[in-house]
């Protein structure tokens, strides 16, 4: 999806929030960008940094830990991208979406992307987790009006493997905008 949504941006300063293992964050820094990945996981952030390392990128990405929910990386960017800043726990995904769009530079960009529905061999999805639809995500930002455009409002299906090994589909959805 990052590879659909964004290989025509000029690279520049990017944000990813909820960088995991580092597959987006590598992916951008090998495209030109300077990267600031953060995650929650210490491990996770070991990882990608082995990863970066073994890419040859690793001079272009600052690995950050940070519990998005009571700490947020300091700066502005060109790029922030939330994808599937889900969880069962208790996460502020609306301030933290919120504090992503403060992050964005006049002229930058910023790409949420999320589940639309559970994966199709979960017959009893979780009932507190909301996935919510790009329409409620953008109503979340409270952005100001006119200061923003709207460059994709999609769901959208992906492959994806079950537990069992078997191909499936699973519903997602991306919402893109730039800072005017």
């Amino acid at each position: 999806m990052l590879v659909r949504e964004l290989s025509d941006l000029p690279p520049g300063r990017a944000l990813d929030l909820g960088s995991g293992e580092g597959g987006d964050a590598v992916w951008l820094a090998k495209r030109g960008w300077r990267v600031t990945a953060a995650d929650v996981s210490g491990v996770a952030l070991r990882r990608a940094a082995e990863l970066a390392e073994r890419m040859g990128v690793a001079d272009r990405i600052d690995w950050q830990q940070h519990d998005l929910g009571r700490s947020f990386p300091e700066g502005t960017y060109d790029l922030v991208t939330a994808c599937y800043l889900h969880s069962t726990h208790d996460l502020p995904r609306e301030e933290i979406l919120r504090a992503a769009a403060a992050a964005v530079a006049p002229g930058g960009v910023l790409l949420v992307a999320g589940h639309a529905a559970g994966p199709s061999w979960e017959h009893n999805p979780h009932p507190d987790v909301h996935l919510p639809t790009p329409r409620e995500v953008y109503e979340s930002l409270d952005l100001a009006e006119g200061e923003w455009e709207v460059l994709k409002d999609a769901e959208f299906e992906r492959p994806q493997t079950a537990p069992d090994g078997t191909l499936t589909t699973r519903k997602d959805n991306v919402l893109t905008l730039r800072r005017l």
